[in-house]
């Protein structure tokens, strides 16, 4: 767990004890966000044990409340930057589970062996790797959207056996600031295309210009 992560964590916990003993204090951005961190992790669990027969019923109630959290937290217009990002690293990193588990439950009202699907949820999503595209026009800015990019690459490595420890997000982020920048001075489009994919057991990224 990151310093800011624990920091946020001990923060909840310091307001919760205040509230056992005190008047009841609205909970802050941060306690909502910690609570949104957790319950994103619960729901994996949830799934996980569902996927591997542990319940009859997938999680679908546990699932519409992360889902309502979300949406109220995504239309907040206080958070500051560093809780947009905060948020949007959570937001991007659901997404990433729900189509995993949408292509689990698919697969098994297909009749298609759930072994595979269930052993990649215990790895939190590395197996075979899908094809992945993303648009931009503020890569700067749009920070939900590369770091969509970003988890795509880092899957894509992973499933490819390839190192990632030396990829930070913020080292990717900068990177591809500088590479657009000049992209889009040469061609003269705002509008960026990432492509994510596999090919012959090597990672291929590529960046294009959309006229």
């Amino acid at each position: 767990m990151s310093v800011k992560d624990n920091k946020l964590s001990r923060l909840a916990k310091e307001r919760r004890e205040k509230n056992k003993v005190g008047a009841y204090e609205e909970p802050t951005i941060e306690d909502r966000l910690v609570r949104l961190e957790e319950d994103i992790r619960r729901l994996k669990i949830e799934f996980d044990v569902y996927f591997n027969g542990g319940t009859k019923r997938p999680p679908y109630d546990t699932r519409m409340r992360v889902e309502s959290h979300l949406k109220r937290l995504g239309d907040d217009r206080t958070l500051n930057f560093a809780q947009r990002y905060h948020y949007n690293s959570l937001a991007t990193r659901y997404a990433s589970f729900r189509e995993m588990w949408r292509r689990t439950l698919q697969g098994r009202e297909e009749g298609r062996d759930l072994g595979a699907a269930a052993r990649a949820s215990n790895r939190g999503g590395a197996g075979p790797f899908t094809r992945s595209e993303f648009s931009c026009t503020d890569v700067r800015h749009d920070v939900r959207t590369v770091k969509g990019v970003y988890d795509a690459l880092i899957d894509a490595k992973r499933s490819c056996g390839e190192a990632t420890r030396d990829l930070s997000f913020a080292k990717f982020h900068r990177l591809i600031v500088e590479r657009t920048e000049n992209m889009k001075e040469k061609i003269g489009s705002d509008r960026v295309t990432f492509s994510v994919d596999v090919e012959g057991g090597h990672v291929s990224f590529k960046a294009k210009a959309d006229r």
